[in-house]
């Protein structure tokens, strides 16, 4: 089997102010695709193994090679979970962005306010310490928004290109904040960048995967 660049929803440019046009091209186009290649020179060292997750929806097979991550083969367990992971995770954080006119920044339902609020005690409560985990991250990696087993809500912090699925929790919200992901129009500015993007988080994605 052979993993693939996703296309983007929207153009390079739809993010703006918020997220500038060249670095959405050079992170989607030069680094995703980059997990996407690595991630398939791996597994043709294992036909066998690759063969066993073909026929699955793609996103489907990167997630059960994630959640069991210790059977895929030793000898290139570290760059599935590495570029497997970066492709899972940059495949979701691009559906949980929008541009402001198609949806991005809108509020959640009153629904998955109240879940939030329930949680973290209000909305804003949430996206403060949302923010605050997110701006200080150590190093490169993600902050997400995650459920686990019994549908609690937590927001963590991975390092790298690690996946929420590895630790068995449930992604419903992911910021990357590598370097790439900000660094021509923030430059050392991270909260700036973590400040703005809440205006194009796409919530009903969020909602979509809490339920499902």
């Amino acid at each position: 089997m052979g993993y693939e660049l996703p296309k983007l929803p929207y153009a390079y440019d739809a993010l703006e102010p918020f997220i500038d046009a060249r670095t959405m091209e050079i992170h989607h186009a030069k680094h995703h695709a980059a997990y996407v290649e690595k991630l398939n020179a791996a597994l043709e060292k294992h036909p066998a193994f690759a063969e066993a997750m073909a026929g699955k929806p793609e996103m489907e097979a990167l997630e059960e090679m994630l959640r069991n991550i210790n059977a895929v083969p030793e000898d290139i367990r570290t760059a599935v979970r590495n570029n497997g992971g970066g492709h899972y995770n940059h495949s979701l954080f691009w559906v949980m962005m929008a541009s402001p006119a198609g949806g991005g920044g809108d509020a959640p339902s009153r629904e998955f306010i109240k879940l939030i609020a329930d949680t973290f005690g209000s909305f804003d409560a949430f996206k403060e310490k949302f923010t605050a985990a997110a701006a200080g991250h150590f190093g490169s990696g993600w902050c997400w928004l995650v459920s686990i087993h019994n549908q609690t809500l937590q927001i963590i912090t991975t390092a790298n290109q690690d996946a929420p699925l590895t630790n068995g929790q449930v992604p419903l919200l992911g910021l990357d904040v590598w370097e790439h992901a900000y660094y021509l129009k923030y430059q050392n500015r991270r909260a700036e960048y973590v400040e703005n993007w809440w205006n194009v988080v796409r919530w009903q994605e969020a909602e979509r995967r809490y339920r499902a």
